[in-house]
């Protein structure tokens, strides 16, 4: 798989070593940046990878901040995309095979370089599982027109 890492300043160590742990599982690592630590905004990056899933570039995507929450809710901004914060293997894998997630986010301060991997190599071994999901996926790319048909049960 060709997968798009981007980060901010924050993330840029973490997103140096996973872009060499990604070579190592049989991946390729398309550097949308940060390039150093030097100050950046996070919604910057974000699109740019965003873009690059949505043109067919790559097949996923991976961003990193402080906590993943920015990252996360600047992604998600970008019409098409479904990115999740992912902080454990489970929460990996319910991302690819619950929701279809096309980016996860990590956090540098709040998941170390070998969690990082393990959520990485988890998330990338997982994939969308359809079913009972696949309604729930519509429904969320249905909001994004606000044209969601809320049905609770």
């Amino acid at each position: 798989m060709r997968i798009a890492i981007g980060c901010d300043n924050i993330g840029f160590k973490l997103k140096e070593d996973i872009k060499e742990f990604i070579k190592t599982i049989g991946h390729e690592a398309v550097d949308c940046g940060c390039h150093s630590a030097e100050p950046v905004d996070y919604p910057d990056v974000a699109k740019i990878v965003a873009d690059h899933i949505l043109k067919g570039e790559v097949d996923r995507g991976i961003l990193f901040c402080g906590t993943g929450i920015g990252m996360a809710m600047a992604a998600n901004k970008v019409k098409g995309i479904r990115a999740a914060q992912c902080y454990d293997e489970y929460s990996a894998e319910r991302a690819a095979k619950s929701n279809d997630a096309h980016v996860i986010t990590l956090g540098t301060k709040t998941v170390g370089p070998e969690n990082a991997q393990r959520i990485i190599k988890t998330w990338l071994d997982s994939h969308f599982s359809g079913g009972p999901s696949a309604q729930k996926i519509a429904k969320i790319m249905e909001l994004e027109g606000n044209g969601c048909s809320a049905k609770v049960n």
